[in-house]
């Protein structure tokens, strides 16, 4: 059985998706902030998006080395969206 998706309100599946589309932002910043995992990120993408969005972003987003903190090399900072708050 595959585990659901925790639930989220409409503000938050805004902020993951445009996360998701941000390519410094990498899974694990969401998984940390919102409590889900890859997998769970595509799911709701898939579910909250047009299928064409959904097919462009997954194309771009495969194997993308700055999805993935492990994978980053050094010469990548983190990146700070002029969404979020605080430092």
């Amino acid at each position: 059985m595959v585990a659901s998706v925790p639930n989220l309100s409409a503000e938050q599946i805004d902020r993951v998706i445009q996360m998701a589309w941000e390519d410094r932002t990498a899974f694990d910043a969401i998984e940390i902030q919102f409590g889900i995992n890859e997998s769970e990120v595509i799911r709701l993408m898939r579910k909250h998006m047009k299928r064409s969005s959904f097919e462009m972003w997954r194309k771009r987003v495969t194997g993308r080395k700055t999805k993935h903190l492990a994978l980053r090399g050094d010469a990548v900072n983190r990146f700070k969206s002029s969404d979020q708050k605080g430092n």
